[in-house]
């Protein structure tokens, strides 16, 4: 991209008063967080915004490669994800992040530093329970922590901590990916985020 068009970018986004946000979607492995980012990110895009999917397992492999999953490498790997969300989100784009992050106070250090940056910043707990999230197993998790193969599953034997106040709660065993992604979008509608 030269510079010009570089400038011209900016220039439209700032016509179209396009303000970024950081979507952060957590819950348990299997929870359906990634599906519903990608049907959310389908539905911003046909209304002209930059969006980015920010995927747990894609930055766990280029970005937090090494990590481990003690605390303390689940928390660096949720603050990494976190500044490369602000960072984005700063620059008009909107970043959805479909990300375990088990731990309240690495979420927290994630939300603190957006509303230092004057990010606007939401989090959707996609609060589906640990026996649906089982049932569908979509990477073979669960069945390897009960098989004994794996362990520090988080919800199962490593901790997940619920948010108490999240943005939104979404049950998505109780409705279509469709319309869990609708939820999300007019909560970004009702505050200008989308």
């Amino acid at each position: 991209m030269t510079a010009a068009q570089d400038t011209q970018n900016t220039q439209t986004l700032q016509e179209n008063h396009v303000t970024g946000a950081t979507i952060w979607l957590t819950g348990l492995p299997s929870a359906g967080k990634t599906t519903i980012a990608y049907e959310l990110a389908g539905r911003l895009r046909e209304q002209g915004q930059r969006v980015e999917i920010l995927d747990g397992d894609e930055i766990r492999e280029f970005l937090s490669a090494g990590l481990g999953f003690t605390r303390e490498d689940r928390h660096t790997n949720v603050q990494r994800i976190g500044f490369v969300a602000e960072l984005l989100a700063s620059h008009g784009v909107t970043v959805l992040v479909p990300v375990i992050a088990p731990y309240a106070d690495s979420r927290e250090a994630v939300r603190k530093r957006h509303a230092a940056e004057g990010t606007a910043y939401v989090e959707v707990h996609v609060a589906t329970p640990l026996d649906v999230c089982s049932v569908r197993d979509v990477k073979g998790l669960y069945a390897k922590q009960a098989a004994g193969e794996i362990s520090g599953l988080t919800g199962v034997d490593d901790p997940y901590e619920v948010p108490e106040t999240p943005d939104l709660r979404i049950e998505s065993q109780n409705q279509t990916v469709q319309e869990s992604a609708a939820a999300v979008h007019a909560l970004l509608t009702e505050r200008g985020l989308a």
